[in-house]
């Protein structure tokens, strides 16, 4: 019985014990290529750090690390600074625990970059180094 075993039946999740019936939080799955609306926010953030003469030259998921078999990390944008170093920003809403794992490992073994945490704050972006 689907009830008993905690299984998700449709769009609702059933706990075991409470008989309780509790809607699944579905995350939006990010398609490839294409932008959030945090992600379009910060292009016009960097598109005004351009025109200031901090960044060079900014790209959307221009590359794809491996981390381990069958595991990827796909950073959201890379940064080249006026002084030719170049960055991997990851833009958040919120941070969860998976994302600052994988952030963290990619940094570890891809050391050559330097990973930059994206955050909104208000009118203003956070920005966080790994």
């Amino acid at each position: 019985d689907d009830v008993k075993q905690g299984r998700r039946p449709g769009s609702v999740w059933m706990t075991p014990y409470s008989g309780r019936v509790v809607k699944a939080r579905a995350r939006p799955q990010p398609v490839p290529g294409s932008m959030n609306k945090t992600e379009e926010a910060y292009t016009g953030h960097l598109r005004q750090l351009m025109l200031a003469g901090e960044v060079l030259h900014f790209e959307f998921e221009p590359l794809k690390l491996r981390l381990a078999d069958k595991t990827f990390y796909t950073p959201d944008f890379m940064v080249v600074r006026r002084d030719g170093l170049i960055e991997l920003h990851e833009v958040k809403g919120f941070w969860e625990d998976d994302a600052r794992v994988k952030i963290k490992v990619a940094a570890k073994q891809h050391w050559m970059f330097t990973f930059v945490g994206v955050q909104r704050k208000g009118t203003h972006w956070s920005l966080e180094a790994f």
